[in-house]
């Protein structure tokens, strides 16, 4: 491994140097966000014996990623996160770490059964220029590929662009990313308050550089650095290990409801079963599943006690005065509630949702592609732009999950059952917005 003289690694080296020989982007089952371990502990709990699929999906679909990405190369990638599973020190950081304020986050049933896991088979094939790639089996098992999955594409498509690069070309595009990384977070060293996260793995550049980026967000915010959603950092850097729960829990559930009624309480059915395991900031509530009006306008009203909420799709700012009338309207002070923005966040937007509401709510960041993939307008034809790219649960025991949004842009699965699910869960006319990540 190449290191500048101030001990700071050579990351142009290190990428020029995958030229030369195999270098596995995924590591570490723990290279992975937080909340998919804290879901999987839940789900081995709740729903062990679900099948589901997991499938890849390009929103951007303008590029093509099997034209890019040699397919033997992907399948090398894919192979060795199979051969992964968890370590004797990555076991004990688990068990004995306090996350959240708790100890023994991870219950020893589920350490076990983790600590024994090995990722299930992938099906892998190429469709009019894109990848087609699938993960089946048992939910706890098939939902750990997301992550890692999402990694392997996102650096491999990163390294396609930047192979024939020399390596003084590749050091003055690094230093050139670095120094847009740093001026961001200079800009938001001036907010006060602030607590933003590191929310950047699943579509990052590549592992190297998202830890370079916690590295400098670290040095360069201090205690406004909350931590970030990557475990294997989190570890490594003995920062916070940041995160709660996805859209895939209500998505699942709801594929399972066996009636409308069942369908329309699914989404609080995972809020249930949530509550049973975690308190204080872990009970964030994700509401826009299907759609974030109509969740509040139904929601029990035992969830007017749980701490916050995360907004990731639509007008954030909107979101976000929708969750304050909500509090309001049930009694609730929202000074002391926190609300948690985490879709296509840049500088510019941080800032502005900082002044909106100051005093008004508390309010948190998740901070995730354009930190750790940001190198817009540095090669060219934007070859590295970032792009929209998940990996979702697409059925649960044979039935199509859907998912809604706030953003009609985001919305997934058969038209008839989205609209089945607009009818269920009384969702109108939605404002389409780009997606840019």
């Amino acid at each position: 491994m190449a290191y500048y003289g101030s001990g700071q690694m050579d990351i142009a080296k290190r990428v020029y140097d995958h030229q030369w020989k195999i270098d596995p982007i995924v590591r570490s089952l723990i290279d992975t966000d937080f909340y998919k371990l804290l879901m999987a502990q839940s789900v081995f709990r709740n729903r062990p014996d679900t099948e589901v699929t997991f499938s890849l999906i390009n929103r951007s679909s303008h590029l093509k990623l099997a034209g890019m990405i040699d397919e033997g190369e992907l399948r090398e990638q894919l192979d060795h996160v199979r051969s992964l599973s968890l370590s004797r020190g990555e076991s004990t950081w688990l068990r004995g770490n306090m996350f959240y304020g708790k100890r023994a986050m991870f219950r020893p049933d589920f350490m076990e059964w983790f600590e024994n896991l090995r990722l299930p088979p992938y099906h892998l094939e190429q469709r009019d220029g894109q990848y087609e790639l699938t993960f089946e089996g048992k939910w706890p098992e098939v939902m750990m590929w997301e992550i890692p999955a999402l990694a392997v594409i996102m650096e491999l498509r990163s390294r396609a662009v930047l192979k024939d690069m020399g390596l003084f070309e590749l050091r003055v595009l690094y230093a050139r990313a670095l120094t847009r990384v740093w001026e961001k977070i200079e800009r938001l060293r001036a907010i006060n308050p602030l607590g933003v996260a590191d929310f950047g793995t699943r579509r990052r550049h590549g592992y190297l550089w998202q830890d370079l980026c916690v590295q400098a967000m670290i040095e360069g915010l201090g205690k406004k650095f909350t931590g970030t959603s990557n475990c294997l950092i989190a570890m490594k850097r003995e920062v916070e290990a940041i995160g709660t729960n996805a859209h895939e829990l209500p998505m699942v559930y709801s594929a399972l409801a066996t009636s409308d009624a069942d369908l329309a309480n699914a989404p609080y059915r995972v809020l249930e079963d949530w509550q049973e395991e975690h308190d204080g900031n872990l009970l964030i509530i994700l509401p826009d599943t299907y759609g974030t009006a109509e969740f509040l306008a139904r929601a029990p009203d035992w969830l007017r006690h749980w701490t916050g909420i995360r907004i990731d799709s639509g007008d954030p700012a909107d979101g976000a005065e929708a969750a304050i009338r909500w509090w309001q309207s049930l009694g609730e002070d929202p000074r002391g509630k926190l609300v948690i923005f985490s879709d296509g966040l840049d500088v510019g937007k941080i800032e502005e949702l900082s002044a909106r509401f100051q005093g008004r709510v508390k309010v948190g960041f998740g901070w995730g592609t354009l930190l750790t993939n940001d190198f817009r307008g540095l090669v060219p034809d934007d070859a590295l732009a970032p792009f929209s790219l998940v990996c979702k649960a697409v059925s649960a025991n044979g039935r199509p999950t859907v998912k809604l949004s706030d953003n009609p842009n985001k919305a997934m699965g058969p038209a008839d059952e989205v609209a089945r699910y607009k009818r269920v869960f009384g969702v109108g006319e939605q404002i389409p917005i780009e997606v840019v990540v």
